[in-house]
């Protein structure tokens, strides 16, 4: 990871404050008199921070506090998926420097010596010792080894911890130190940066912690089938940012699946372990993204045959934080040139130029061909079927659109059927060849006329329904006149004007409580919005009122036709009992329809005619349909005398002891 400063991982202050609650969550873990303990050594714990990133801001990666030794009821506190780990965790490191001391180098911030730099003698750590782990950053150490720089810095980072406070013994870890023991599959010291109280951290500790415990939970499910888990990545790289995922592979053995297809394997594995992913967020208080990336054993190997980029890089920068041996040979091989894509790779890599060349080609002519045309062709369709046009056929569109918008409403101009017929021109000269393809600077064309196109459609569809919304008020008006004609005509009025109407309405059916009287008040609403119409002050407030109050009021309406109706038919009826069966005769006009048996399920129906003598002739078999026909286009059955000769007739039909009933 390259020298960065804290902010250029996580930004200064969100940054510190996440380091902050991290610490803040581990130290309320512990027991109240460790925490009071804590509370007393934070002071010289910030001085300390503050002096070391002072003198070496550009290394400094991460200052941790190490875990005191847990007690069994520490342990219990810890949750289930740590501790495993913290039970396998060493307490104590040591991070001192075992190398053979060489000659000094240049190093900003450092004394310049040619004299090898002497450590100082370890000395007994002090009972209550504070230990502190520093993680520094040696990925671009280039002028001294990196032990080197490893024990310069230890000498200075043990007198800046003795002039604040003795108690504090600082280790000093380089990043290159941790990798290699992760390469070396000891993992001692990856635990105790995962289990330390980080109260400062760039981002580092942040993704060895989350890592390591989402590790411990997949290894815990699944440790048979996986073979290696491995941080990678920008964080690895050095490139990180404050949004940097923390990016995470993981390869599962699938040679001895037989209970399931790979592929069903890939799917099933991957959703459980990128929900632990999710898991080891919450548990951790690790605010960054863990971005696992899944992939099963065969598929892998095929990615490395094939010189897939992604698995290049991810062996070479990888970092295994466990491994059955089979990462590191793979990374090994790939360092020393073994590890070669095969020639058909090669050719496939080589041809795949050509290959999205020509996908561009063929996307800008879909451009051309489909997406811009209907984009724009589909719309216009809509807003001729809103003016109440059924749609045309495409090629026929634009003169639609021309006669109707342009001549007729003068709603629309003439530039924008042409962008239509340009656009209808293109597709068709794509589609039969005559032009071969469609250049980039074509498309951008296209692409602008549709949007300016469809920006101005937009508002022709809003002019449409202002001018369908404001039609609906007439047309509501009309119903409504309409229904009200048709009920004062059922009450015996024939003829109304229409200043009248509004009084009659009241006089006939409000004021005789044939009506509820608010039905009054919402007709001088629709009365007024007509008005307001006319006048051109119609809202769009009273266009949906009237619209409501108007379906109210005609359903009303319908419905008293319907009942005044059902009475009149009542009255044109002459029931009749003939044995135990009992009948009806309807007198409709000149038309009799004679129901034989009301009570049986399929009705016996016939049809005559009424004569002008009273009798009724013609009778024939008839059905219920072709009554229902009749009832439905009689609006008013008109009044009916009956005389003596048609007695005579129902004795011919129903039988010598016929009897007519009376109020039933």
């Amino acid at each position: 990871m390259a020298k960065k400063k804290s902010k250029d991982y996580a930004a200064p202050e969100p940054g510190k404050a996440n380091v902050q609650d991290e610490f803040s969550r581990i130290a309320a873990n512990l027991p109240k008199d460790a925490q009071a303990k804590l509370k007393e050594i934070k002071k010289s714990l910030d001085k300390f921070k503050e002096q070391l990133l002072k003198k070496f801001d550009k290394y400094i990666i991460g200052i941790a506090l190490l875990p005191p030794k847990l007690s069994e009821q520490q342990l219990a506190a810890l949750p289930p998926e740590m501790q495993m780990a913290a039970m396998q965790q060493p307490q104590h490191v040591s991070l001192q420097p075992q190398m053979p001391q060489m000659p000094a180098a240049p190093v900003s911030g450092l004394p310049t010596t040619a004299a090898p730099l002497q450590m100082p003698a370890p000395a007994a750590p002090p009972k209550d010792a504070i230990n502190i782990v520093v993680l520094v950053d040696d990925s671009d150490s280039k002028k001294m080894a990196k032990f080197e720089l490893k024990n310069k810095l230890t000498a200075i980072i043990i007198e800046i911890a003795k002039g604040i406070d003795k108690k504090i013994i600082p280790q000093t870890l380089i990043l290159s130190e941790l990798w290699q023991s992760c390469y070396d599959t000891k993992y001692d010291l990856l635990r105790m940066i995962a289990y330390s109280a980080p109260f400062y951290d760039t981002g580092m500790i942040a993704a060895i912690k989350i890592s390591e415990v989402h590790k411990e939970m997949v290894l815990k499910k699944f440790e048979k089938y996986i073979v290696s888990y491995v941080l990678a990545g920008s964080l690895i790289q050095g490139k990180a940012t404050a949004k940097s995922d923390i990016d995470v592979f993981i390869v599962v053995d699938d040679t001895d699946v037989k209970r399931m297809t790979r592929a069903e394997l890939k799917d099933k594995l991957r959703a459980i372990i990128i929900g632990m992913g999710i898991e080891a967020g919450d548990a951790t208080g690790i605010k960054n993204k863990l971005n696992v990336q899944v992939y099963i054993l065969t598929d892998f190997w095929d990615s490395v045959k094939e010189a897939n980029p992604i698995i290049f890089t991810f062996l070479r920068d990888g970092v295994p934080l466990y491994d059955r041996g089979t990462f590191m040979p793979w990374k090994q091989l790939l360092q020393m040139g073994r590890i070669k894509p095969s020639s058909e790779a090669i050719d496939l890599y080589m041809s795949s130029g050509d290959q999205l060349i020509s996908r561009v080609k063929y996307k800008l002519k879909e451009i051309g061909m489909e997406d811009t045309f209907w984009a724009i062709l589909t719309p216009t369709q809509a807003a001729i079927m809103l003016y109440g046009v059924p749609p045309p056929t495409p090629k026929e569109t634009p003169d639609v659109l021309r006669d109707i918008f342009v001549k007729k409403e003068k709603l629309l101009e003439e530039e924008y059927v042409k962008i239509l017929e340009r656009n209808i021109q293109l597709r068709k000269d794509l589609e039969h060849g005559d032009k071969k393809e469609l250049t980039g600077a074509e498309a951008d064309k296209v692409l602008s006329d549709s949007e300016k196109y469809l920006k101005r459609l937009d508002k022709l569809f809003k002019d449409l329904q202002k001018i369908k919304e404001e039609e609906g008020v007439v047309q509501t008006y009309d119903r409504v006149i309409t229904v009200i004609r048709d009920v004062l005509r059922l009450e015996g009025i024939e003829k109304v004007s229409d200043v009248e109407l509004i009084t009659i309405f009241e006089d006939e059916l409000i004021s005789k409580g044939k009506m509820p009287a608010k039905f009054l008040r919402m007709l001088n609403g629709i009365l007024k919005a007509k008005q307001d119409y006319d006048a051109g002050k119609l809202t769009k407030a009273e266009v949906h009122k009237i619209k409501k109050d108007s379906d109210e009021i005609i359903r009303y309406l319908i419905e008293h036709m319907q009942r005044k109706r059902g009475k009149e038919l009542e009255k044109a009826k002459i029931r009749v009992k003939h044995g135990n069966r009992f009948g009806e005769v309807m007198l409709i006009g000149s038309d009799v329809f004679i129901i034989h048996d009301v009570d049986h399920e399929e009705k016996e129906i016939s049809r005559g005619k009424l004569s002008e003598s009273g009798a009724i002739t013609s009778v024939k078999r008839s059905t219920l349909d072709e009554l229902e026909k009749v009832l439905a286009n009689t609006e008013i059955p008109p009044k009916v005398f009956i005389k003596e000769k048609i007695f005579e007739d129902l004795k011919a039909i129903f039988g010598k002891d016929v009897e007519i009933l009376v109020n039933n």
